[in-house]
């Protein structure tokens, strides 16, 4: 049985993200014949000979002909060894919001740096953005390095200044691979061109990362996403709580406490499409049957009561400002937790992450499109949450405009340490 890794990539503008991503497609023979040819009649169209890799997952019209990443393209590859799931994220300044949408998953980014430009303010952001969402593996991918002449010099320096930058921000494990994307350069075959790299391949390398924390070795957490009370003849007294396992493991027998209603009970069935089941572990989407007909709804979570998460009024977070329109102290807003939305005041913004610098600032009048700071956040409903840094699947949460419906979204948080209510 193969294991999972979900990645993403990052980078700035012309860095060859696209490319990379077409090229680890192509040397896995994870392209249907159908697609490749498409690709040349596209690389043909645009006068191109060699084939343009970038066209695999540069997939919307406006993005082939800019020759641009707008939209955040999935992608599925798999090796004899491991299956993976890409997230291939736009390196424009503007569609921040969109890499960490694609990292909020990721066990690993490859964030990627021009050999001839060497890091730059963008690189930085995403960088901050991986140490943000605390993505535990980042590999540096040093792109075009047969525009340096595969110097080894260059590659060092950039290897150097990264780790550097990785190191201040608190992300802990970088590896870094000198590449050529467009002709597969230590890609995934070993370039003859670098013989003064020992490291791996990139493809070598995602083979053997770590996977991280997996989410059923976490304190078990059930969000309930609706109450099935279908009362029919063969279940008069049905009544059962649909939602997914978000981390842990629940098992029939458990005892079990809702959050923040506080009721406890005792689980005696587990419910499936398939019928039932005596478990159930994270990222399954099952109905639990409890001993006790406690009052439930959307919106509860269920844990084991001696690893509850705590309930709070008030959340001290992080947050990554995603809208146009800045964020000042006294912004109504509804924070969107798991299965829970609640009303919510920003009372107070507690700093913010200089780019530049990597140092947390004073706290600032506003925080601005794409800027990372902190913010204290009043809740007009308590909720049950997690920190962040203990529970990734938990310890997140959106930011959502309270008018217009509240449809868009203002900025991605993470829980800090919440005071307990």
């Amino acid at each position: 049985m193969t294991s999972l890794l979900r990645l993403t990539t990052a980078g700035s503008v012309d860095d060859g993200k696209s490319t990379l991503v077409g090229r680890l497609l192509h040397d896995t023979r994870s392209i249907l014949a159908d697609q490749l040819a498409a690709v040349d009649r596209a690389t043909r169209a645009r006068g191109g000979v060699e084939l343009d890799l970038a066209l695999l997952t540069d997939g919307l019209r406006a993005e082939r002909e800019q020759g641009i990443t707008i939209d955040v393209a999935y992608r599925y590859f798999t090796t004899p060894t491991r299956t993976f799931v890409l997230a291939d994220c736009p390196g424009h300044v503007q569609y921040t919001r969109n890499t960490v949408t694609g990292a909020s998953t990721a066990e690993l980014a490859v964030v990627l740096v021009d050999a001839r430009h060497g890091l730059v303010e963008q690189t930085r952001r995403h960088l901050a953005v991986m140490a943000f969402l605390r993505v535990p593996h980042v590999v540096l991918a040093v792109n075009k390095m047969d525009l340096v002449s595969f110097d080894e010099p260059t590659f060092r320096r950039i290897e150097a200044e990264f780790a550097a930058v990785a190191h201040s921000l608190g992300v802990p494990d970088v590896v870094a691979v000198p590449v050529s994307a467009l002709h597969g350069d230590n890609v995934a075959a070993r370039s003859p061109r670098t013989r003064w790299y020992r490291g791996p391949t990139l493809l070598e390398h995602l083979e053997v990362a770590p996977t991280g924390r997996e989410a059923v070795a976490e304190p078990m957490r059930f969000p309930v996403q609706l109450v099935l009370r279908p009362r029919t003849a063969s279940h008069p007294d049905y009544r059962g709580l649909a939602g997914r396992v978000a981390s842990g493991v629940l098992e029939v027998g458990d005892d079990v406490i809702a959050l923040p209603s506080g009721g406890r009970s005792t689980v005696v069935g587990i419910d499936t499409p398939d019928g039932p089941t005596p478990c159930a572990a994270a990222g399954r989407s099952v109905t639990v049957l409890l001993r006790d007909e406690i009052d439930i709804g959307r919106g509860e979570v269920l844990a084991h009561p001696r690893q509850a998460p705590q309930v709070v009024t008030e959340l001290d977070a992080n947050l990554c400002w995603l809208a146009d329109q800045p964020l000042r102290a006294g912004a109504r807003v509804l924070v969107k937790h798991g299965t829970r939305t609640v009303r919510a005041i920003v009372t107070e913004l507690t700093g913010r992450l200089d780019l530049h610098t990597l140092r947390r600032t004073e706290p600032p009048a506003a925080l601005e499109l794409n800027e990372i700071g902190g913010a204290r956040i009043l809740l007009a409903q308590p909720l049950a949450v997690d920190s962040y840094a203990t529970n990734r699947h938990t310890g997140g949460f959106l930011v959502i405009d309270a008018a217009g419906g509240g449809g868009n979204t203002l900025a991605a948080g993470l829980v800090g340490s919440p005071d307990a209510a």
